[in-house]
This record gives C-alpha cells, sequence and structure tokens, in this order.
C-alpha cells in the first residue's frame, strides 16, 4: 500500500476524543495537526500537548489548508453540519456515532460526501473489534458451519456517567437508543453481513431523574432469517465484564464498581455541576486515555454467535469456539494502542490511501441509524417494525 501522510483535525475534545486520539496519534502515517473545540480549556490543553492547532469552531478547522481529513466526536446534533463543512472543503471525515438523529440527515451527509468526492466512515463502533472480524473471517471460511443465530448481552453504568442535560433527552440523541444500541447493531451487522428485515424492541425508562431509555431487549431478524436479540441495560446494577474476566469494555483489566457511579452522581447538587464533571471526564480534564495495566481486546458484553457445528464468543484475546470435540481459542492479533480503536483508522486511512471502499460508509451507517431507531419506534408503537426502503421510519417520534 502507497504511504501517505494524512494530516487530521479532531472536532469535538470530549470523552469520545480521549479515547479516539490514542490510535489516532499512533497510526504512522496519521498527523494531529489541528481541533476545534468551544471550551477554551481543551483548546489549551490540546495546543499545549499536540502542538498543533485549536480553534473555537469546527467551520475554521475545515477552512484550514493544514488539514486533510477530520474526526468529528461533536455533539450529536452537530454531526449533520461538521460533515457538511467537512465535505464543501474537500475534508475526508470520520463521525462518531450516532451518524445523526434522523435517516434524512444521514443520507444527505452521505449525499454530501460522494457529491464532493471525499471519503465518510461511521465509528468508532464495537463492530470494529478484531475479535468481531475474527468471528466473520470464521464463519466465511466455512468451518463452522452456516450462521443461525446472535446473542448480545450488555449491562453497564452507562445512563449514571456525568451527563449534560440533552444527554438525557431522548429527542437530543440522549439515553442508550442512540449512543449503545449502535454498537450491538453494527456488531451483529458485522458478523451476519446482509440487511435486517424486521425489528421488535420493548425499552425502559426507570428513573425519573434521567428520563430517557436506560435499558431494551429486542429481536431482531435479518432477510437471510439469522435471529438476533439483543439486551442493554446502562442501569449500574449487574455488569457484564464479570463474563469477560473484568476486562473492560476498552480492553483494560478493571475491578468490580457495581453502584459506584449512582453513588458518585449523588455528589452533584445541580445539573450544571453535573455537566461540568461530564466536561472534567473529557480531554479538557484528564487528556488521553493512557493503559494502567496489561492491554486486551475490546469487547460489548457478552457475545454468543451460533453456528450448525459451533457456538462462538469474543475472549479478552480472541475467539472462544464451542464445538463437539470442546472448546479451543483462537487468539486475535494484540492490539497496537489501548484503547484499541486502530481499526476504524485503518478503514478509513485505507479508503482515501488506497481507494479500497470502507465497510462502515455512509450508507451502512444510514442503515445502522435506520435500524436504531425502528426500534425505539417498536417500542413505542408496541409493534414489529419491518425495515425496507420504503417503511423505515426517517425521523425520532
Amino acid at each position: 500500500m502507497p504511504e501517505k501522510l494524512l494530516r487530521l483535525g479532531a472536532i469535538g475534545l470530549g470523552r469520545a476524543a480521549a479515547t479516539m486520539l490514542p490510535s489516532l496519534i499512533a497510526h504512522p502515517n496519521v498527523r494531529l495537526t489541528a481541533a476545534a473545540d468551544p471550551n477554551p480549556e481543551a483548546r489549551a490543553r490540546f495546543e499545549a500537548d499536540f502542538g498543533g492547532r485549536a480553534y473555537a469552531t469546527s467551520a475554521e478547522l475545515c477552512a484550514s489548508p493544514d488539514v486533510d481529513a477530520v474526526y468529528i466526536a461533536s455533539p450529536h446534533q452537530f454531526h449533520a453540519a461538521d460533515v457538511f463543512a467537512a465535505a464543501g472543503n474537500g475534508k475526508h471525515a470520520i463521525v462518531e456515532k450516532p451518524m445523526a438523529l434522523t435517516v434524512e440527515e444521514c443520507r444527505a451527509m452521505t449525499d454530501a460526501a460522494e457529491r464532493n468526492g471525499v471519503v465518510l466512515v461511521v465509528g468508532h463502533s464495537h463492530g470494529f473489534n478484531p475479535t468481531i472480524k475474527l468471528i466473520r473471517e470464521l464463519i466465511a471460511s466455512g468451518e463452522v458451519g452456516p450462521l443461525r443465530m446472535i446473542t448480545n448481552l450488555v449491562y453497564t453504568n452507562f445512563l449514571y456517567r456525568p451527563r449534560r442535560p440533552e444527554e438525557l433527552d431522548t429527542a437530543q440523541g440522549g439515553g442508550i437508543m442512540f449512543n449503545q444500541i449502535p454498537h450491538q447493531l453494527d456488531i451483529i451487522r458485522v458478523i451476519d453481513g446482509g440487511p435486517l428485515e424486521s425489528a421488535y424492541a420493548i425499552t425502559g425508562i426507570w428513573d425519573r431523574a434521567r428520563p430517557t431509555e436506560g435499558a431494551m431487549t429486542a429481536l431482531l431478524q435479518f432477510t437471510d432469517g439469522v435471529a438476533a436479540s439483543l439486551t442493554y441495560s446502562g442501569y449500574d446494577h449487574f455488569d457484564t465484564d464479570e463474563f469477560h474476566q473484568w476486562v473492560g469494555e476498552g480492553g483494560a483489566e478493571r475491578k468490580p464498581s457495581y453502584g459506584k457511579l449512582r453513588r458518585e452522581l449523588r455528589a452533584f447538587a445541580t445539573s450544571a455541576e453535573e455537566a461540568r464533571g461530564r466536561t472534567a471526564s473529557g480531554f479538557a480534564g484528564r487528556g488521553i486515555a493512557r493503559p494502567s495495566g496489561p492491554m486486551h481486546h475490546p469487547h460489548f458484553g457478552l457475545v454468543i454467535v451460533s453456528c450448525e457445528q459451533a457456538d462462538l464468543r469474543p475472549s479478552p484475546d480472541g475467539v472462544l469456539v464451542y464445538e463437539e470435540a470442546g472448546v479451543r481459542e483462537l487468539i486475535a492479533p494484540p492490539p497496537r494502542t489501548y484503547p484499541n480503536k486502530d481499526g476504524v483508522i485503518d478503514e478509513f486511512y485505507d479508503a482515501i490511501v488506497s481507494g479500497e471502499p470502507p465497510l462502515h460508509d455512509g450508507r451502512w451507517g444510514t442503515d445502522t441509524m435506520a435500524a436504531a431507531i425502528a426500534l425505539l419506534q417498536s417500542a413505542r408503537e408496541r409493534r414489529v417494525v419491518t425495515l425496507t426502503n420504503e417503511d423505515r421510519p426517517h425521523a425520532l417520534r
């Protein structure tokens, strides 16, 4: 593959950026040259840590001649405008999930990228995990027989992490349906590879002080007949890291902390104090995420993939294969960085330099968001939603 230095600017220096920056700066052919954030403390820290130029607005960054591509980690409601600004200035773009808050916005973003001849990749999501890629390759090899069923069970403390007010408002993209469910959808879509046909979900809003969806259980079916069951709870009680040898979502070893964030949240007397706590947990407050021990692969709860001849499950270091002869483990190549988000950078870079079409392009991201919106619609209307081009829901309701 020909080498090319990619000069990249980061839009949004919050929590997502703090976990993505290690993979960006570790890539041998990517140089972080700029950032944009309305927070002057975040801008000052970026310039001190990286020596690049920091702007107050994404428009200024996208107009910079010193930037070839952008990583967009701004609040969800700004994703579409930031992609339009990037594409209009000829910049390639990675946009964090959720891609946007409506299917119409997602399609417009995709059209803008294609019209301006730039690469658009949607991520990071856990569909990029090396263990998920290994499962897909194992199924494609035919070694474990045809895929039949996928189960993903995730219990976290998501809803009790410090939040800005809009992050607790579903209409503004708050809660799990647009922040966490896209991870699950991306995992099952990468594994199956085909289009989804139908979705049925039941959601829960179980805390009046945090009035957005914090739990969901769902059944989806692909057009090839494969079924996927998804369960997510972000209520900080049980933690599925217990099933993963206490390796956390990012791949770092950790200790149990049941209910810890629920207790810590009581220290915030007002929503404004909580919002400041949210800022402190991002790049401005703690810089980039750094490993504190052995590195393992990232994961997203308990994933069990059922094929005719074996069941497959990601482990901290690879994939466990449960078959008639017993259990064996396939080891995936060790991660280059922590948290390991190398996959999205590699896919993005290869698409720009070699012209290799990315899997997680705008059309893929649009379909993922359509499925997330369909799940929310299904729960609200208590019915199965069919996922076709005609019936696909186009906006939050």
